[in-house]
């Protein structure tokens, strides 16, 4: 069934067995010190049947690291730990590429020693960051300097070297969602006057500055980026999104990379207003590489617009919590596993709610 979605496809240099792609999902199973360990490596072995994985998002450096447990990229115990994903990846048939996440504003100062998170500009997001004592509100953010963008830049490249270290296949710029990226791509966010603020060719730049650096460790084909380009999104918005996605798309045309995703508004969008214009359709008029679009899809939905040409693969990620083998069950028209205990278990520690999902053999059995 859904024959579209179990075509193999080059991602760029990456070449996938399928076009089920699992989605970066935050899970936050970590060990002190942001260190992931044998039980994340299980979790994602047992998920290796889609045909890329991109890991959940993973700190690039303590500055850019707001979530409990959530794993790093910048020392190498880190490194090592994420050895035994990429292993056990490989082993089971997989390829898995590393998301690079700085989270911009929306880290608490808690997680910095007091210190106030580093932004586009002066600004505060609206809600509640989750800290390792609790929900608290988000703090003031202080404007990144220029050289506070030159270290940013070389904290994106050095956690690209050690994904490359750690065994994965590639790396995804996240760019999407109201993180650091998407606070320099939108007017709301960006209230700079210099190279990196004003026109939608500034606000993409640190976007440009901080690919081509992964480029140059990885080389385009194994390069990706997430972006959002819908609504609002944890206080990030613009009121022109068609010409700063357009601006996006072109850097990642110019930059030739390997594949961008796109996270768009779905039904029940996690990010964002679900009322607002698509962008997909522009964003592939313009960057003319493999497009994934990510959007609370059903598997008939999926693959309905690859075979139609709208996407040359899909994303899936909370379908992918509760069915470790998702894309094995797509493929012989298996009833999906519901999300039990969800959202309660996604952020929990321990394995109940993370690698305790049986496959399909298992629960049939």
């Amino acid at each position: 069934m859904h024959d579209a979605l179990f075509q193999p496809i080059s991602l760029g240099a990456i070449e996938a067995k399928n076009r089920i792609l699992m989605a970066p999902l935050t899970r936050g199973r970590s060990d002190p010190g942001s260190v992931p360990n044998a039980m994340i490596a299980e979790y994602y072995r047992q998920r290796s049947d889609a045909g890329l994985i991109i890991s959940e998002a993973t700190g690039i450096s303590v500055e850019g690291l707001g979530w409990p447990a959530a794993p790093g990229a910048w020392n190498d115990a880190q490194t090592e730990g994420w050895k035994l994903t990429t292993d056990a990846v490989h082993k089971a048939g997989g390829k898995i590429v590393m998301q690079l996440w700085h989270m911009g504003r929306l880290v608490h100062p808690d997680f910095l020693g007091g210190e106030a998170p580093v932004s586009a500009s002066a600004t505060t997001a609206p809600d509640h960051a989750h800290t390792p004592t609790g929900r608290k509100p988000f703090e003031p953010a202080r404007e990144a300097t220029k050289a506070d963008i030159v270290r940013i830049i070389g904290d994106y490249a050095a956690a690209a070297q050690r994904a490359k270290d750690a065994g994965f296949d590639g790396v995804q710029l996240h760019g999407a969602n109201g993180y650091l990226i998407d606070q320099f791509l939108r007017a709301k966010t960006n209230l700079r006057t210099d190279e990196y603020g004003g026109s939608v060719e500034n606000r993409t730049r640190l976007l440009r500055e901080v690919l081509e650096a992964l480029i140059g460790v990885w080389g385009a084909g194994r390069v990706s980026v997430r972006l959002s380009p819908n609504g609002e999104t944890q206080g990030c918005d613009d009121p022109d999104p068609a010409s700063l996605f357009g601006a996006a798309a072109k850097v990642c045309q110019e930059l030739k990379l390997g594949f961008v995703e796109l996270r768009q508004p779905g039904p029940d969008g996690t990010f964002g207003a679900t009322d607002v214009p698509k962008q997909d359709a522009l964003i592939r008029s313009i960057y003319t590489g493999p497009l994934v679009l990510n959007s609370d899809y059903t598997a008939a939905q999926a693959a309905a617009d690859v075979a139609a040409g709208r996407c040359d693969a899909v994303s899936f990620g909370r379908p992918y919590i509760s069915n470790p083998d998702l894309a094995t069950r797509i493929q012989r028209g298996a009833e999906w596993a519901p999300n039990v205990n969800v959202p309660q278990s996604w952020y929990l520690p321990g394995a109940a709610g993370y690698i305790d999902y049986p496959a399909l053999e298992s629960a049939a059995a």
